[in-house]
């Protein structure tokens, strides 16, 4: 299956589970493909044929505008170079989740989550360590008994019960032993954190010197703006009291790719309810598609967060693209 086919079924199966999807980000270079919506859940999907394709520096940034836009960055793929990826496991690839289209269609339409994790070592599971303690304490087993059962050492099911999570197998000889389902699922739009040691965001790379005129004079009036390297836009930019206003920022010469990119940027920004901003030398209209196009003189003259605000509403919301 080529990609572009992969990407459009991914698309299709979100939409069919209720998700509003953005345009494909179809210009490079790109950390995320679409962005998907379903009620307070946003994802940033990355599409790959070969999971193993999915570099450290495109999870960090995924992970960092995970952060800025209250997603989740998830990848959907086939396989890794050695297999392919079995449904209903989850892995991870640079501290992103990293799921088959399988384990997808589970989790999004049959609203089945995962309950298996890959790790080193193997494939894991979430021990309910509340419902192994009460089993073992209505058996009126020791932890040596159930130790003995298991074949492991006394220690180890004294961690389980402490919430240390188990081998597939330790899992299932577990339910066999006690006749009841003992797993909980892998919370994959959680971020899976609670099977993956999440490490702190990455910090932001550094702007590119032709845009530190505009970061500059957003930093000026009172935005927290964050750089991007891989994404559709040069910047995520939060008003530094009201994080929840973020606002998708690009910056160059108008033009063709420019025009594009705007148009991704209106997509995006309409499933992750963010404004979007485009930074030009000179602009011949209001906006793209609502992406307001603002000139880098009028950005020089704002003075205050509000009425950056209100320019790029004004210009969103205003005059209509012309053809």
């Amino acid at each position: 299956m080529s990609r572009s086919a992969l990407v459009g079924n991914v698309t299709a199966m979100l939409e069919d589970a209720g998700f509003s999807v953005s345009d494909r980000c179809a210009i490079r270079p790109k950390s995320f493909d679409v962005a998907a919506r379903r009620g307070k859940d946003v994802l940033l999907l990355k599409i790959l044929a070969n999971v193993d394709a999915f570099d450290g520096a495109t999870g960090a940034e995924m992970r960092r505008l995970g952060t800025y836009l209250g997603a989740t960055p998830m990848v959907i793929g086939l396989r890794t170079r050695d297999e392919d990826l079995n449904p209903g496991v989850v892995y991870f690839r640079h501290g992103v989740p990293a799921i088959a289209p399988d384990t997808a269609m589970d989790l999004f339409i049959e609203e089945v989550p995962p309950l298996i994790y890959a790790a080193p070592g193997g494939l894991y599971v979430n021990i309910d360590a509340d419902i192994l303690a009460d089993a073992r304490e209505e058996r009126d087993w020791s932890l040596g008994r159930l130790a003995s059962e298991l074949g492991v050492s006394r220690r180890t099911v004294s961690k389980y019960e402490d919430g240390m999570n188990a081998s597939v197998e330790v899992a299932a000889r577990l339910e066999e032993v006690f006749e009841k389902p003992l797993t909980s699922p892998v919370e994959v739009l959680e971020g899976a954190e609670d099977v993956h040691e999440g490490e702190p965001t990455p910090e932001d790379p550094d702007a590119d010197p032709d845009d530190e005129p505009v970061i500059f004079a957003l930093t000026r009036v009172g935005f927290d703006v964050h750089p991007t390297s891989r994404a559709p836009f040069k910047a995520v930019s939060e008003d530094g009291d009201r994080t929840e206003d973020a606002v998708l920022t690009g910056h160059s010469e108008f033009n063709r790719t420019a025009e594009k990119r705007a148009r991704i940027m209106s997509s995006v920004g309409e499933v992750t309810r963010t404004r979007s901003l485009y930074v030009v030398d000179r602009a011949t209209r209001d906006n793209v598609d609502g992406t307001a196009l603002v000139e880098r003189d009028e950005i020089a003259r704002i003075s205050d967060a509000d009425d950056l605000r209100d320019l790029i509403m004004d210009r969103s919301d205003g005059a209509a693209e012309s053809a």
